[in-house]
């Protein structure tokens, strides 16, 4: 890739105002710490004009990649940092075919390319942090054969870190570099066992960023949905596809829309039962049915549209219509409650309260463990309505509650920070404890 796609405003800045910085490379040779000639070649680059640079580079490109690489792993002053890592980002800008150059460095010394710019991630200096992140991900993207686990890892660990920060330089430049990393599939695994990084995504996607960023991220989640392990398992433990609805039913772009559908499609393909009842809770079918109505200047979007809209369709609604039990037991599969109006009709419940105890209390069970394991307050709050509701209507479930550990928890939620949480657990428990358990 070009280290031209991996830029942002911060950078270009300051990458021009380090260039007009003098650096004082005869300091450091007469303290010996660098050679008279790593001082010749650094002199004819030196705050040189680029067409000259290009030149040097033309005939002495080997010895310039060891160079600036051998640079910046022997010297620590930040503004000398600086500088090389701006004279590395310049001989890659808008010449892919010398980063090999750096990849040869490793004949004089094999902890050359990576080492030195790894180090550079943990300088205090946010300059130096992003762009060796630039750098490596540029190196990394282009390396043929399989990348070493233990480098990618101290890579993508600090990408995590950016992107749970508070710097918006620091979450940009992540997302740029995720972008490029997961089009490599040995990079998706490594991102994959990283939780900050896709937790990361979802929080920049649920703050509703503008429409790069979105797409952005949502183009990583994309990448990411074609691993078979992650397409199932990504929206169970995060919760996406709430978030990229969310996205696309907000979205202005429409290359916004095309990612977004285009990862529905994969989850749908590669994971149908752990993404449909998520996606049958955020009204996906009629949305697409909207999506299919209107034009379009990208043809894949539309035939994605139509996949979605027919597979749903055949999922859904082919062998019965969908009752309000089905889209209620699709969202407790989902673990995404909200206050759909099911929660809160008493007709529902006293049809449909017994239906949780169906298949060894299949629902039932479903329902607990969102009390037990979701953080989500509105989805608590929810299923300690849901379970005084159950009980209300069917008193003999009682004791099953208390059996499955449903009592105690929701006994515990009395005491949680949210006022709603605990208001909607102090209900709960007074329809637990109003009558005595009848033997079941």
């Amino acid at each position: 890739m070009s280290i031209s796609l991996l830029s942002n405003t911060y950078l270009d800045e300051n990458s021009a105002r380090v260039k007009s910085k003098p650096v004082p490379w005869e300091g450091y040779q007469r303290a010996e710490l660098i050679t008279a000639d790593e001082l010749s070649l650094i002199k004819k680059v030196d705050r040189q004009p680029k067409s000259k640079t290009d030149s040097v580079l033309l005939s002495e490109g080997k010895a310039y990649a060891l160079l600036y690489l051998t640079l910046l792993k022997n010297l620590q002053r930040v503004d000398t940092m600086q500088s090389i890592l701006v004279l590395i980002g310049d001989a890659l800008l808008d010449h892919d075919e010398r980063i090999p150059l750096f990849f040869n460095a490793a004949e004089s010394d094999p902890e050359l390319p990576y080492v030195p710019l790894l180090k550079a991630l943990e300088a205090q200096d946010e300059f130096v942090q992003l762009k060796a992140a630039q750098i490596l991900t540029v190196l990394l993207t282009a390396q043929r054969g399989q990348l070493r686990a233990r480098q990618l890892q101290t890579f993508l660990n600090v990408l995590a870190s950016f992107m749970q920060g508070q710097s918006t330089n620091k979450r940009d430049i992540a997302v740029q570099c995720l972008e490029s990393l997961l089009s490599r599939p040995d990079c998706r695994q490594e991102v994959w066992r990283i939780p900050g990084i896709t937790a990361g995504f979802v929080e920049i996607l649920n703050r509703h960023p503008g429409p790069q960023m979105s797409y952005q991220v949502a183009f990583c989640i994309w990448l990411l949905s074609f691993e078979q392990n992650i397409a199932e398992e990504i929206n169970k433990k995060y919760d996406i596809v709430p978030s990229l609805m969310d996205v696309a039913q907000t979205a202005v772009k429409e290359k916004v829309i095309r990612v977004v559908v285009a990862t529905f499609r994969n989850l749908i393909t590669k994971a149908p039962s752990a993404n449909l009842p998520a996606m049958l809770v955020c009204q996906l079918l009629p949305f697409s049915k909207n999506l299919a109505a209107r034009k379009w200047s990208d043809e894949d979007i539309l035939e994605d549209v139509q996949y979605l809209k027919e597979e749903l369709n055949t999922r859904f609604q082919s062998l019965r219509p969908v009752t309000t039990y089905d889209e209620y037991a699709s969202e407790l599969a989902s673990g995404h409650l909200s206050w759909t109006p099911v929660h809160e009709s008493d007709d529902f419940w006293k049809e449909n309260a017994t239906k949780l105890n169906e298949r060894d209390y299949e629902q039932l069970k479903l329902l607990i463990k969102v009390l037990k394991e979701s953080t989500d307050i509105t989805a608590l709050a929810v299923a300690c309505h849901d379970i005084g509701q159950y009980v209300k209507h069917y008193d003999r479930g009682k004791k099953t509650v208390a059996d499955l550990g449903g009592k105690a928890k929701v006994m515990e939620l009395m005491t949680h920070p949210n006022s709603d949480v605990r208001y909607r657990a102090l209900l709960s428990v007074q329809q637990l404890v109003s009558q005595p358990w009848r033997a079941v």
